[in-house]
């Protein structure tokens, strides 16, 4: 297994978060290079949306990041010089490298954007309840009957906890 530096981090998605180390906003990410691949979203909702190295508009458009410190606190005039840097370049959209929580684009104003939040969220399911340790979490949680836990689970329609 390679050592890299994408090593435990997220693949970035479209309701991710940037932020510029000059302005005083976040914006969410904007996907303009594709509308192909979604991480961990098999409905292909756009939130979910692969974030790659040429997507530079974020939401809002208009002063995406507020102010901005290096224009005495006026109104942010984002502009990117080129595309983002410190992709990972092992897993590509359409050619495109894909963005990770340490990926970096760099405004020609002059402030550094980041990945403030990469926008994916762990959830539940049915198949993780299953397939948790009984007993190790009987140790760690004494108080919590977890095998009866796992039957109401099962008995239950909880929709989209499958």
């Amino acid at each position: 297994m390679s050592n890299s530096k994408h090593n435990d981090k997220h693949f970035v998605i479209q309701k991710g978060k940037a932020m510029c180390d000059k302005g005083t906003k976040f914006p969410n990410f904007k996907i303009t290079s594709h509308k192909k691949h979604y991480w961990n979203d098999a409905d292909g909702q756009d939130d979910y949306l692969a974030a790659t190295e040429d997507d530079v508009i974020f939401n809002p458009p208009a002063m995406p990041f507020g102010n901005c410190s290096v224009k005495n606190g006026n109104p942010c005039a984002f502009a990117p010089s080129g595309k983002w840097a410190k992709t990972y370049e092992k897993v590509k959209v359409m050619d495109k490298s894909c963005l990770t929580e340490i990926s970096e684009l760099m405004c020609a104003t002059g402030g550094k954007i980041t990945v403030m939040n990469h926008g994916q969220q762990s959830e539940l399911t049915k198949a993780n309840v299953r397939n948790a340790d009984v007993e190790f979490m009987q140790f760690i949680n004494p108080f919590f009957n977890f095998k009866e836990f796992v039957n109401d689970i099962e008995k239950q329609d909880l929709g989209d906890f499958k």
